[in-house]
């Protein structure tokens, strides 16, 4: 049985960069999960998602002419959620010992547009304050043109 797509396996993470994860499947095939499909809340780091070594759960979204595989357990999660009803044979990600695994993270509630932009606006804020207090240190807080007025 070969890999295809729309096809829900298990494999092993064996290297992360900045923009996704690269799991070994059966054959010693290996595939990549784009960042935006780790999870299904916004990733901003995706080592708080993986480690190398975890065993997570994918969908294979696509197999292209060169052989490039693309994953998501985003959509596997999500296949898995919906199908959990009438399908009890779904198998979970083992996780290594003392760490919790993709799927033993504690779930996080859906947020609204209005909490995400919130915390997006918090977060920048934090961002520019940090900016400002740099360029301050760099020319001097208590620069003052001659005269005493600005």
């Amino acid at each position: 049985m070969g890999l295809e797509a729309g096809k829900i396996v298990t494999g092993k993470v064996s290297g992360i960069t900045p923009f996704g994860a690269f799991i070994t499947l059966e054959d010693n095939k290996t595939g990549l999960v784009h960042i935006s499909e780790v999870a299904l809340s916004y990733v901003k780091d995706i080592h708080d998602h993986l480690k190398i070594g975890d065993t997570v759960t994918v969908k294979v979204l696509s197999i292209d002419s060169s052989g490039k595989i693309s994953l998501s357990i985003k959509q596997a999660l999500s296949d898995a959620r919906k199908g959990s009803s009438n399908a009890g044979a779904q198998r979970r990600p083992q996780s290594r010992p003392g760490r919790l695994g993709t799927l033993d993270r504690p779930k996080e509630e859906p947020q609204s547009f209005e909490d995400m932009m919130t915390s997006f606006k918090r977060d920048s804020d934090e961002r520019m304050q940090a900016i400002k207090r740099g360029v301050e240190s760099k020319r001097g807080s208590s620069y003052r043109r001659p005269g005493g007025s600005f």
